[in-house]
């Protein structure tokens, strides 16, 4: 009998959908990483990010978007906001019930793109193509 993949262990694509609505809810929201999503449809970055973790988490090649590195190779992300974001994602899976090692598994495959994604600084950043803007946005004084 084989072993289960994390995937399943999880819940399934179910899963994975509802961590990731209360995950985007909370970045959609939030006073400084909310600007990174200013232009993109909640909808569509739940589903992609959903496709991306299955296919991380055992569950065949589904996803069919860019590689992380050239997806955010316009973002300013720094180490903080990679940090923020993860303590984010962290409190959206375990607000939806996943188990607590199972948790830190997947937290552990969303860790290791930080490399792909943290700058560090913006000079670090590129224009994926001719018309793309930079997107860096400072600390707010409250946060």
């Amino acid at each position: 009998m084989s072993e289960k993949s994390l995937l399943e262990e999880v819940g399934g694509r179910p899963m994975l959908e509802r961590v990731h609505k209360l995950f985007y809810d909370k970045l959609y929201e939030h006073a400084w990483l909310k600007h990174f999503f200013a232009d993109v449809d909640q909808k569509v970055i739940e589903n992609q990010q959903t496709d991306f973790m299955i296919s991380n988490m055992g569950g065949g090649k589904l996803y069919s978007g860019k590689l992380p590195k050239p997806a955010h190779k316009h973002m300013n992300i720094t180490d903080e906001m990679f940090e923020e974001r993860n303590r984010i994602l962290k409190m959206s899976i375990e607000a939806c019930g996943v188990k607590p090692e199972l948790a830190e598994r997947w937290l552990k495959i969303d860790y290791a793109f930080k490399k792909s994604l943290v700058k560090n600084s913006v000079q670090d950043c590129e224009k994926r193509f001719f018309t793309d803007e930079i997107l860096d946005f400072p600390k707010p004084p409250k946060f």
